[in-house]
């Protein structure tokens, strides 16, 4: 009887032990199973390592690549093909954060309970929010110069506009050797997603939102800008002398004086709060992509925390980041996130994975206070950019540019950001052009490039 109970209760183990290795297994499969099948070596969906069923296209219906056995086929313009380069990927796969890699799963048309299955074996349809045609102008507009420009609506998270310079043919690929040169520095960096830059004058936005937010008399104080300010013996230099202004010139002007004195007033733990609530230095997610987290370091000293609130010192931000920011200031304070996907569709065309329809949105400010600084922006083009380019010409445009000395010693970065605040054409942008000098000529002259190929 003895040995009868001994089997029994070794039995009950057995069971108990495959019961829980079932459940071990089958929670692993629901969260990881999408990565095992995505593994190169599924023959089912990779041939020689690359993937081989699905399609991208744009929101036009425009095919950017179409994936088989017989390897990859990219839309027949050359510049459509450059121009989305790091939105689609590469043959080989090194741009981490294309479509073709980072969405691989929902290509090869992946799910929990049929595994990997797709009529005709062909994959899934990929539809991207960009739209092509306007990414071709953008891309010609950087002339081979190194940057960033990107532009989404502010209301929906869709992105129309994500380019990335410098960018290669991906039907013909550089070679290793050719790697080292100038010209292909960072090629395979989506500049838009992967890089952090150093601000600049576009810093200042997060400087007055903290400053309209903590300094009741803001807009009653002046400033007297003769050229530069001695911070205890760190000398910050203006663009100009402005001598007396409020705040509303100081910001159009880009007064590093003024913003100098703000930034003591303020001090490092407000900028910095300011610049964490602008969602500048905090993670963000663009349809399941992440997006590099800029930084504020706290300053050693009253110079540096000087020059901080300016946007150098050690200030990194991202250009999604900021035009989220900008968005934000548009839309009342409430940022909502990118979107890179449109929808994911079989070959027979039922819509999938619903979830990438939707874009998360989130508070980042006041509105009172998105208020007054889209008014300041405004306020910038009517009175400094309006003959620029056209911009005087843009139905609610509001901007604000910035010339980024580099720690490097190169020449500044040129950035312009802004938004253009029409319900008929609610978008958020930035550009950045790297070491190119004024912000406002610049990158300015790609913006109006971007900005006038949407509106049309």
């Amino acid at each position: 009887m003895k040995a009868v109970t001994k089997r029994i209760y070794i039995c009950l183990i057995l069971v108990v032990a495959m019961i829980a290795g079932m459940l071990v297994y089958l929670t692993r499969y629901f969260k990881d199973g999408d990565e095992w099948v995505s593994f190169p070596v599924n023959r089912h969906a990779y041939s020689d390592g690359v993937i081989a069923l699905g399609e991208i296209t744009d929101r036009n219906g425009i095919v950017l690549a179409e994936m088989s056995r017989d390897g990859i086929t990219y839309n027949e313009n050359l510049l459509i093909r450059k121009s989305t380069l790091h939105a689609v990927g590469d043959v080989e796969g090194n741009i981490g954060t294309g479509a073709k890699e980072y969405f691989a799963t929902e290509l090869m048309g992946y799910n929990p309970v049929t595994g990997v299955y797709s009529v005709s074996d062909k994959g899934n349809r990929i539809e991207l929010t960009l739209d092509a045609e306007v990414n071709s102008k953008v891309l010609a507009a950087f002339e081979g110069r190194k940057g960033a420009a990107f532009l989404y609506n502010y209301k929906n998270g869709e992105v129309i506009c994500m380019v990335s310079s410098p960018a290669f043919d991906p039907e013909n690929p550089p070679e290793t050797e050719q790697l080292s040169e100038e010209r292909y520095e960072g090629v395979y960096i989506n500049r838009c997603i992967s890089s952090t830059f150093t601000p600049g004058s576009i810093f200042k936005t997060a400087t007055l939102a903290a400053a309209i937010s903590e300094i009741p008399d803001l807009f009653e104080i002046r400033f007297n800008c003769e050229g530069s300010i001695d911070v205890d013996g760190e000398i910050v230099n203006c663009n100009g002398v402005h001598g007396e202004i409020g705040i509303e010139e100081a910001f159009e002007k880009s007064c590093n004086v003024a913003f100098a004195e703000l930034s003591l007033m303020l001090g490092e733990s407000v900028i910095s709060r300011s610049a964490e609530r602008a969602g500048l230095t905090k993670r963000m997610y663009m349809s399941k992509i992440p997006v590099a987290v800029g930084s504020y370091q706290m300053p050693k000293d009253k110079g540096d925390l000087a020059w901080s609130g300016i946007g150098q010192y050690k200030d990194l931000v991202n250009p999604i980041a900021m035009a989220r920011f900008m968005g934000a200031i548009a839309n009342k304070g409430k940022a909502v996130n990118p979107k890179i996907i449109s929808s994911v569709k079989s070959n027979i065309g039922v819509p999938l994975y619903p979830g990438y329809y939707f874009s998360k949105s989130e508070r980042l400010l006041n509105s009172n206070v998105a208020d007054e600084i889209l008014k300041l922006m405004i306020n910038n083009v009517k009175t400094g950019y309006k003959n620029y380019y056209g911009f005087g010409s843009v139905e609610g445009l509001a901007a604000k540019s910035g010339t980024a000395e580099t720690l490097d010693g190169e020449r500044p970065h040129a950035w312009f950001t802004g938004v253009i605040a029409d319900d008929d054409n609610p978008y958020a942008f930035a550009v950045i052009v790297e070491n190119a000098g004024w912000g406002l000529e610049q990158a300015g002259r790609v913006a109006s490039v971007m900005i006038e190929a949407v509106i049309e």
